[in-house]
């Protein structure tokens, strides 16, 4: 099955899908997407039971990628993770067993309760779609993404994940509560079924590799890029922050901004892109000091103030 499409139809025809399973989430899930299209991976950062991992197998489902989850405990070995090479007595020859992270959408459930060791295995597939094992590199399938889940409140027998590990996640997400008339929605949606158990793809991973190619095709102007700069070096000087965003974060912020414009059907992006990802993509890369620690000042907040601070510059329209 091969969609010929527009790129805002094909959305569309996903967050619809996505919604039948996540009752009210539309921003929430487009960002999801906006990370899926810019070959990112998402951390979903929320209190239990507000749909994280339905949102995984809702994405999974509905764009026809093989999905695999992993159950992050203390005692996952980064084997586990990658995969190991088994002897087979009937061969006499050692073979590969391939690890969960081999599928091409993957669920870190409960990143942060893994130890570091086990953690750090999930970096070089992150970084650059391969994981090498005894020496030997093996390619990621594409599309590729991970999206990893970790409750906000709940500390013990935890590892915090470490800004190089967290520089690596494209955006972090939450869903947030229903509001009473969504809690009613979804209530009456699984009162006899489960909608993700009915749930149907919509395109094929060939289709989201193809928007990929897409959204990298879309224009940017020298003048979005210098903001996207600006952006990230406020937040190196903002004075709450004793770690400002890296040069992964900007580009990210570029590639991000070309997946939201194309999702809205243009082929140029511009400021207002920008902004509609910025503290997604880049709240959870702030390292705040402890003075602003102590005065609950947030991630989210600092973010805030530095698109009050950098002006929004005029972008030109590529001609054609």
């Amino acid at each position: 099955m091969t969609l010929t499409v527009d790129s805002q139809t094909l959305a569309d025809l996903l967050i619809e899908n996505i919604g039948r399973v996540i009752v009210g989430k539309r921003e929430t899930v487009e960002l999801a997407l906006v990370a899926l299209i810019s070959g990112g991976h998402v951390l979903i950062e929320d209190v239990p039971g507000v749909g994280k991992t339905m949102l995984v197998r809702s994405i999974a489902t509905s764009t026809g990628c093989d999905y695999r989850r992993m159950q992050f405990t203390p005692d996952l070995l980064p084997s586990d993770v990658t995969g190991a090479s088994v002897f087979n007595q009937k061969t006499g020859d050692f073979e590969f067993r391939p690890g969960p992270i081999m599928a091409q959408i993957v669920l870190a459930d409960e990143i942060n309760r893994a130890t570091p060791k086990t953690q750090s295995a999930l970096l070089e597939a992150m970084g650059e779609q391969q994981v090498t094992v005894e020496g030997i590199t093996r390619k990621l399938p594409n599309p590729f993404m991970v999206l990893a889940t970790q409750n906000p409140i709940e500390y013990e027998g935890t590892f915090p994940l470490p800004e190089a590990q967290l520089d690596r996640f494209f955006m972090r997400i939450s869903l947030g509560y229903p509001d009473a008339e969504q809690e009613v929605a979804i209530m009456e949606r699984r009162e006899h079924v489960d909608p993700i158990d009915e749930l149907q793809p919509v395109c094929t991973p060939d289709d989201i590799t193809n928007l990929q190619a897409r959204a990298d095709d879309v224009y940017i102007d020298v003048l979005v890029k210098q903001y996207i700069v600006e952006l990230a070096n406020t937040t190196r000087q903002h004075p709450e922050a004793a770690l400002g965003v890296s040069p992964r974060a900007s580009i990210n912020l570029m590639k991000g901004g070309k997946a939201l414009a194309m999702l809205h059907n243009r082929d140029y992006v511009i400021p207002d892109d920008i902004k509609a990802i910025a503290t997604a993509t880049l709240a959870h890369r702030i390292l705040l000091t402890p003075s602003a620690r102590m005065r609950e000042v947030t991630q989210e907040t600092v973010i805030a103030d530095v698109l009050d601070q950098v002006s929004v510059p005029g972008a030109s329209v590529r001609r054609s």
